[in-house]
């Protein structure tokens, strides 16, 4: 799809500046970018590629402006911006509403007219799709699952019973919604089961990347509120709840029964250790082991910085000894008050 530029503008708002019928048909890099494109601008190291760029338009702040002659569109957000401009130039492909002949729909199950069921699809028995959902190939989607309109579902996605989706979602493959929660509990030597009966609960405009898990509520629900976006390959255990429109990266694992405020970020392979609470618009660096509640705002880290090897294990040794070596300090500091003392005493007398 290609727009002019003022096309874009009046659409996505912003200040236009320059020639408006400029055509644009995708979205680039101010590095890469050739006629008929637009590139962006966020950064301001990244000026003496703005001055070098093939784009045929950019996207920049209000600071910038004046930094280039080439047709522009002036935002408040320029990186924001080029995100919409690109959903606008990169639309979904639309779905072919109906049912494959290859899908296994079960009896009780309600699907709207105009959503699609991709071949080899399970619907399970008394479950309910909403309009114009795609439910990929290979999805299987269990006994009573309410998902709502405009969810689209890769390919091998797999939802677990009683489980409510929100409208919008997107699940990428591999995902899994509603497994069992990691319950035990030890008798007589040996591990017993319990029995996960809570739900995943999902709100609206909620993505989920490729093989991310999220375990059903051991009693209560797991839940997920609108606006959530996970990254690939993270762990949500039974009874999280996570706060409207926070942002996790990969690999960060949740532990049980933890609340996460709305507006958080969480770096990729955090983790966090379960009954904790932390607080609204929390940022969380990448590699941090949260141990204990967060009550306020802010950014939290604890990141051991990398070193070469050897230098690593001299500084590894002195740690093992940080407890010691603090008590010793203790020491001379109570010896060197003492010796203040006497000679403060001795100068007296």
């Amino acid at each position: 799809m290609a727009y002019t530029l003022a096309q874009i503008a009046q659409q996505l708002g912003g200040c236009l500046f320059g020639d408006g019928e400029v055509l644009i048909d995708q979205i680039s890099t101010l590095e890469r970018a050739t006629a008929g494109q637009i590139s962006f601008l966020t950064n301001s190291k990244y000026h003496a590629q703005l001055a070098n760029t093939g784009a045929s338009a950019v996207i920049l702040g209000e600071a910038d402006a004046d930094a280039t002659d080439l047709p522009r569109i002036i935002s408040e957000n320029p990186y924001a911006y080029f995100a919409r401009v690109s959903a606008l130039l990169n639309p979904s492909t639309e779905i072919k509403p109906g049912v494959h002949p290859a899908a296994v729909v079960s009896e009780g199950a309600q699907i709207d007219p105009s959503a699609c069921i991709c071949a080899t699809a399970v619907i399970g028995a008394g479950a309910v799709i909403g309009a114009h959902t795609l439910i990929g190939e290979g999805c299987s989607i269990g006994e009573n699952v309410v998902i709502g309109c405009h969810v689209r579902l890769y390919p091998r996605v797999v939802i677990y019973h009683d489980c409510v989706i929100g409208d919008n979602l997107i699940a990428h493959s591999g995902v899994v919604i509603g497994s069992d929660g990691f319950g035990i509990a030890m008798d007589e030597g040996r591990w017993l089961k319990i029995p996960q009966i809570g739900r995943v609960v999902i709100g609206r405009d909620v993505e989920i990347g490729a093989n991310t898990t999220i375990d059903r509520g051991a009693l209560d629900d797991t839940v997920i509120e609108d606006g959530v976006k996970l990254d690939n390959q993270i762990q949500i255990a039974h009874n999280v709840r996570i706060g409207a429109h926070t942002a996790i990266a990969g690999c960060v694992g949740i532990a049980g029964s933890t609340t996460i405020g709305k507006y958080c970020q969480i770096g990729g392979s955090a983790g966090i250790l379960g009954h904790l609470k932390i607080a609204d618009r929390v940022v969380i660096s990448s590699f941090t082991l949260i141990g204990k509640s967060i009550r306020e705002a802010g950014s939290y880290a604890a990141i051991y910085p990398f070193a070469k090897t050897d230098d690593w294990r001299k500084n590894a040794v002195h740690l093992r000894h940080l407890d010691e070596m603090a008590k010793r300090l203790k020491t001379l500091e109570q010896e060197m008050c003492l010796l203040k003392q006497e000679s403060q005493k001795g100068n007296t007398e």
